[in-house]
């Protein structure tokens, strides 16, 4: 099953606020983008997928992520938040392609493997709506619907629970760690970095000694 992609990624200016003590004089906005570059970038490698849909308003993120060969739509109106964005973003490939198999994607998962991405969507061809615990067990990084399944996204907060209650299929494989790590903290951050995460994110926070994300204080 060849799937698209939905990512959602907020105004630059706004997005990883939870990591502004970890990171210093780094600015978010660079991050942010980083993240977001690298987890699109890797997914366009990923075989099992057939595009990206970015659902963004941010013209330079737009056009970077446009660059890398995603497709971008802006967000619907009235700031109705994550859920409402990704759902626009389903509903805007389903309007194109009505059988196309959808899955959101976190943008903030700079480790991502094109292969453990594979593996997951395999994964959830199985299910008529499947999803993905993130590494902390609380959220979700991934939501599948088959052909002809409605998304229905509940993330935001223990989106875990909520998608397993809506009766998708949580998807319990083993060796998919960069599919799970998205980046919320600097912790989270520094896991990312220990598993190996993509060039622009390493150019800002792994490569660059003065951009190093320091360990936390004990």
């Amino acid at each position: 099953m060849a799937w698209t992609l939905v990512v959602p990624l907020k105004p630059l200016a706004r997005a990883k606020s939870r990591l502004a003590d970890a990171v210093g004089a780094l600015p978010r906005s660079a991050l942010a983008l980083a993240f977001a570059l690298d987890t699109v970038d890797a997914a366009l490698a990923c075989a099992a997928v057939d595009g990206v849909v970015v659902v963004t308003d941010d013209p330079l993120a737009g056009a970077e992520l446009a660059a890398l060969g995603a497709r971008t739509v802006p967000e619907p109106p009235g700031g109705q938040g994550l859920n409402a964005a990704l759902a626009h973003g389903a509903h805007t490939v389903r309007a194109h392609r009505p059988g196309a198999a959808v899955a959101t994607l976190n943008a903030d998962l700079p480790a991502l493997r094109p292969a453990e991405l594979g593996r997951v969507l395999d994964s959830a061809a199985e299910f008529p709506r499947a999803f993905l615990a993130d590494a902390a067990g609380i959220g979700t990084t991934l939501l599948a619907a088959a052909p002809g399944m409605a998304l229905a996204p509940a993330f935001e907060g223990r989106s875990r629970a909520r998608h397993r209650a809506s009766g998708a299929r949580e998807i319990l494989l083993s060796g998919v760690d960069s599919v799970r790590r998205d980046v919320d903290t600097g912790a989270d951050l520094r896991a990312a970095l220990a598993l190996g995460v993509g060039p622009r994110t390493a150019a800002l926070a792994g490569e660059r000694p003065e951009a190093r994300v320091p360990p936390p204080v004990r």
